[in-house]
Formats: structure tokens, sequence, C-alpha cells
């Protein structure tokens, strides 16, 4: 798998996961944010915090970087990790699309 360097936000969300940090996690993506979880939408900072609660560190999630590419548009990337935890297990897929510097979205499929 193609690696590039990976941008500060993607970081501080894999970083702010793995260490159960639900203010850093909210802070690496914009204020009008969009996240997709398998077809499950949030909007907002107040909507990446209740899919954190739920579905991250409320479940106590640890992210491992499995690779990372550039993706199909100007400043979006693929980033496979590997997810344990209280909640979904397995290895896949997450595409982000940033904006000045924060996740502007995820999408998990």
């Amino acid at each position: 798998m193609a690696t590039t360097d990976i941008p500060a936000a993607i970081r501080a969300f894999i970083d702010a996961t793995n260490h159960g940090d639900p203010e850093a996690f909210a802070a690496s993506f914009t204020d009008d944010a969009y996240l997709n979880d398998w077809g499950r939408e949030y909007r907002g900072r107040d909507g990446v915090r209740d899919w954190d609660r739920t579905d991250n560190i409320g479940k106590q999630s640890h992210f491992e970087l499995v690779g990372i590419e550039p993706g199909p548009d100007a400043d979006s990337y693929v980033v496979t990790l590997t997810v344990t935890g209280k909640g979904h297990n397995g290895t896949g897929p997450m595409t982000f699309h940033l904006r000045d510097g924060l996740i502007a979205s995820l999408r998990i499929s």
C-alpha cells in the first residue's frame, strides 16, 4: 500500500482516540464537519461528539495505522486503520477530506 505523510488533523484524530481525549478528538474537525459511518450521518462538531461518545472513545476504541494514500480529490486521504475496542473491530478504509488543516468530512465504509 502506498504511504504518504500523515496530515496533522488525521494524526490528532488517531492520537486523541488512542489517548481517550474527546476534546482533542472533536477539535480535529471543522465546526461544520460531516461524518458518515456506514450510512449513519452526523453533522457539525456536536454530531462528531455524539459519534465519538457512542462509537469511538466511548467504546474504548484504539486505532493502528495500516496505511495512508492520497484520496480521489484534493486534500483527501484514504486511511486504512485497524480498530480494536469494545465496539466495531476490524481493518478498513476511512476517507478524510481536510479543509483549513482540520477534518471537514469523514466517511467510514
